[in-house]
């Protein structure tokens, strides 16, 4: 499983509808985890974006697949993340030489 930060904004849709965000995010969460994922943390944030989520997909494809889904609903436009834990970048960084 690779993991991944989705930084999403509300939509001119999605605002006006945001009382059903709570359903919209249970499907979003149903929706990732018939591809085999689950999101590991969702928060509401104040600033530039309005909503993060930590999730884990097979593979790069799933997400983006999960990605576009939810991009098809109206609600939210995301901005997408592949995140490398800290073993990964350790590796990847003594690989280096």
């Amino acid at each position: 499983m690779s993991t991944y930060v989705m930084l999403a904004k509300w939509t001119d849709q999605g605002i006006r509808s945001v009382a059903d965000a709570p359903k919209r995010m249970d499907a979003a969460k149903k929706l990732l985890a018939d591809m085999g994922g689950q999101f590991t943390s969702m928060h509401m944030t104040m600033g530039d974006y309005d909503l993060i989520g930590i999730y884990d997909a097979p593979d790069d494809a799933i997400a983006l697949r999960f990605i576009l889904m939810l991009g098809k609903q109206g609600a939210v436009r995301t901005t997408s993340l592949k995140a490398f834990p800290e073993n990964a970048f350790r590796e990847i960084v003594h690989s280096l030489g």
